[in-house]
């Protein structure tokens, strides 16, 4: 006869095969939004100043 802790033990994963089983959800991710290419590059201000934050703490 099987020890409890073996038999216990081969459910266990008897119920993680059903898991696997399921379809996945798939959630739609929108991809990166790519800027106009009619804009008028000399239109757009130009960038300036960046920031950096040192923490010394």
């Amino acid at each position: 006869m099987l020890d409890a802790f073996i038999i216990e033990e081969i459910r266990r994963r008897e119920r993680e095969g059903a898991r696997d089983d399921r379809p996945a959800i798939q959630i739609p991710v929108p991809g990166p939004e790519v800027p106009p290419d009619d804009e008028d590059p000399s239109e757009k201000p130009p960038r300036s100043g960046n920031v950096i934050i040192i923490d010394y703490g």
